[in-house]
């Protein structure tokens, strides 16, 4: 379905395959049911990497957040680093997990007691991580302050590709005493900007992927897309340039201020791909 996600985002039912399950055992045994139509094929799952963290960094022109792209580095570990005040290879697990809750949450206009629930940690500390956070990264808030100002003026937010969606209830930022509070419609404005222009990426990717397929020699199948992710069958003598030529459609689906990334896994069944 194009018209359900009011974000943009495909979404499907009848059987809904976007939302077979992947962390559980139960999860994963379902998923092996899904197997490539012959004993020589294989599926083939190609992921953008980090894509909404990608288009914040796009519109935030936030120039650490975008040379820590360019240089690929582990974001979540990198944002740690910073956050923490520490070096690089001295970011502990719990660190890493702390940085990529407040990554995701910046994003979903997360507030400090939210934050502080989600890794069971005392509010202040929490308050503490946000603003080091925005501190940091001060592209980040400057962007949602000029996408909310733009949305209170216009009536809308616009994704990458200008498509647009109506936004009511943005606040007067500047009249706010705590702007970081965001209600319900400032944080819809936010995510909308970056989720669907997320969106809109994948979508190019996939008419160019099928546009290559279509033109070219190729057995292999586009089956399915999940968000960020497009799942292939092909013949396994095909895998190779299967890979090659879907990495580079979807890495050059748009031109950005950071790299797109693409991770791929294949296997014999859905829950069997392994990386490549």
């Amino acid at each position: 379905h194009q018209d359900v996600a009011a974000t943009g985002r495909l979404s499907s039912a009848d059987p809904n395959l976007q939302n077979i399950p992947v962390r559980t055992e139960e999860g994963r045994k379902i998923r092996s049911a899904f197997i490539a139509p012959e004993s020589d094929w294989r599926l083939l799952a190609a992921d953008y990497s980090q894509i909404e963290l990608r288009v914040l960094a796009h519109f935030a022109r936030d120039a650490a957040l975008q040379q820590a792209f360019a240089d690929d580095l582990d974001i979540h570990a990198q944002v740690a680093s910073e956050v923490y005040d520490v070096n690089l290879e001295d970011v502990t697990s719990d660190m890493r997990r702390s940085a990529k809750a407040i990554n995701f949450g910046v994003i979903y206009g997360q507030s400090a007691f939210g934050l502080a629930k989600s890794l069971g940690i005392d509010q202040q500390d929490a308050a503490e991580f946000i603003e080091s956070y925005f501190t940091q990264y001060p592209g980040v808030e400057g962007f949602m302050d000029d996408t909310l100002r733009d949305c209170r003026k216009n009536g809308y937010v616009s994704t990458i590709l200008g498509r647009r969606r109506l936004v009511t209830d943005v606040r007067d930022q500047d009249s706010l005493k705590n702007k970081r509070q965001r209600n319900l419609s400032e944080r819809i404005a936010i995510n909308t900007v970056i989720q669907g222009s997320a969106a809109d990426l994948i979508k190019i990717a996939m008419i160019n992927v099928l546009k290559q397929l279509q033109t070219g020699n190729w057995t292999a199948r586009l089956l399915l897309q999940i968000h960020d992710e497009l799942i292939f069958e092909c013949p396994e003598d095909e895998i190779a340039d299967l890979q090659e030529m879907v990495v580079h459609e979807m890495e050059s689906a748009a031109e950005l201020e950071v790299p797109l990334k693409v991770d791929v896994k294949t296997g014999p069944n859905w829950a069997d791909c392994e990386p490549v």
